[in-house]
């Protein structure tokens, strides 16, 4: 079984050569101590989310903090190409299912759409509110998968942000039922930004559809079976993994 991750402060391994002492307290020291009852001994992982990893031993355990001695320090480059998931906002939980299984697919970064068919909608501080239970899921899906970089969480975009970022030169894969394409056929880019595009319940209205065509994306669709929103982006993830990285 892989060692237990931890995610510390952005920046706060930067220092850390093998052989220095980490204390490894706060929420992230509670759960080891408390929760995991981590013991002097033992082997465990720390990431700063961007790639930093220190693969250590527990030297000392108290109520709510441990100290752990670098074995290791490993810097782990971003992925090329980088994987985007444009999700549209959902009701339910089906939008956090669809990003929490993106992070254990190994999405790079997580874009909230506000879809013009979403009926949710994320204003003032219920948005705000949204905005950070999906960064939580994002940093505990994270954990559970032993990543050693977390997915960035862009700010809530709405259909023209989205175009903007496809016209500016990112490639994107907009999933849609009645395409022709299967994004299975398609050969991807070795670099940028590859945006997997996923609508809501009611589906992607036909003005954003051409909106995202004109500024050159590529309308594609997985298979015969529709698939829910919470399916659908993992999904495409699985298919653009399988073809680059999981070799």
């Amino acid at each position: 079984m892989s060692l237990h991750l931890y995610l510390v402060a952005p920046g706060s391994l930067d220092a850390t050569r093998a052989g220095d002492v980490v204390v490894l307290d706060g929420p992230e020291g509670r759960h080891a101590a408390m929760v995991k009852r981590t013991q002097p001994g033992e082997g465990l992982r720390l990431s700063d989310g961007a790639g930093r990893v220190v693969t250590g031993v527990v030297e000392s355990a108290g109520r709510d903090r441990l100290t752990v001695r670098a074995d290791t320090v490993d810097d782990v480059p971003e992925p090329s190409p980088r994987l985007v998931l444009v999700q549209a906002l959902a009701k339910g939980d089906r939008d956090d299912q669809a990003i929490e299984a993106a992070t254990e697919l190994g999405v790079d970064e997580v874009v909230p759409w506000q879809a013009s068919r979403s009926i949710v909608q994320w204003r003032g501080d219920r948005g705000a509110k949204a905005w950070a239970k999906w960064d939580a899921v994002l940093v505990a899906a994270t954990k559970q998968s032993r990543r050693p970089r977390r997915p960035v969480l862009a700010p809530a975009a709405t259909t023209a942000a989205v175009a903007g970022r496809i016209a500016a030169g990112a490639t994107a894969y907009v999933l849609h039922e009645d395409a022709d394409d299967p994004l299975a056929t398609l050969t991807l880019p070795s670099e940028g930004d590859v945006l997997v595009v996923v609508g809501p319940e009611g589906g992607i209205a036909p003005a954003e559809l051409d909106a995202f065509r004109e500024a050159g994306a590529h309308i594609v669709r997985l298979g015969d079976t529709v698939l829910r929103s919470s399916s659908a982006g993992p999904a495409a993830l699985a298919v653009l993994s399988a073809a680059s990285r999981w070799r």
